[in-house]
C-alpha cells in the first residue's frame, strides 16, 4: 500500500476556472500507484474545486454566469463584508460547491471521463494563491 500527499499552488486572477487536472495526474504518477484513489483538496473559504466539462470553454463561462445570478454581490442584507462586496459571497459559492473531490485511479491514471476536468472555482476578484493538497492512496 503507497500513500502520499503532497501539495502545489494555483495562481488566480480573480474569478473564474482554473484547471488543475494535468497538475493532479503528475501527482498521481509520481506516486507510482496504480489502482487506487486521488483525494483532492482546497485549503480555503473563498475558493473551491470543481469537476466539469474541460472540451468547451462556453460550458464554464456559463458556470459562472449561473454562480453571478444565484449569488449576486449586491444582493442585500450581507453583515460579513469586511473584505469588500464579494467577500460573503464568495463564502456562500464554496459552501454551494466543494472543497474536496476523490477521483478513482485505474492502471496509474485518474478516472475522469472523456470532458471532466478538474478545476480551481474562484470566487474573489482579486488574484490569489490557491493551496492545493492531493493524497495519493493505492497498490
Amino acid at each position: 500500500m503507497i500513500s502520499q500527499t503532497g501539495s502545489f499552488s494555483v495562481a488566480t486572477k480573480g474569478k473564474g476556472t482554473y484547471e488543475i487536472t494535468d497538475r493532479v495526474h503528475d501527482a498521481v504518477t509520481r506516486s507510482r500507484v496504480q489502482n487506487g484513489i486521488a483525494t483532492v483538496f482546497i485549503a480555503h473559504t473563498s475558493a473551491s474545486l470543481v469537476i466539469f466539462e474541460n472540451a468547451d470553454p462556453s460550458a464554464r463561462s456559463d458556470l459562472h454566469a449561473f454562480f453571478e445570478q444565484m449569488v449576486p454581490e449586491d444582493m442585500p442584507g450581507f453583515v460579513h463584508t469586511l473584505e469588500g462586496p464579494d467577500d460573503m459571497t464568495s463564502h456562500l459559492r464554496m459552501a454551494l460547491t466543494r472543497t474536496s473531490e476523490v477521483i478513482p485511479i485505474q492502471a496509474g491514471r485518474l478516472s475522469l471521463g472523456t470532458w471532466q476536468g478538474i478545476f480551481v472555482f474562484e470566487h474573489r476578484r482579486a488574484a490569489h494563491q490557491r493551496k492545493i493538497t492531493v493524497n495519493v492512496t493505492g497498490v
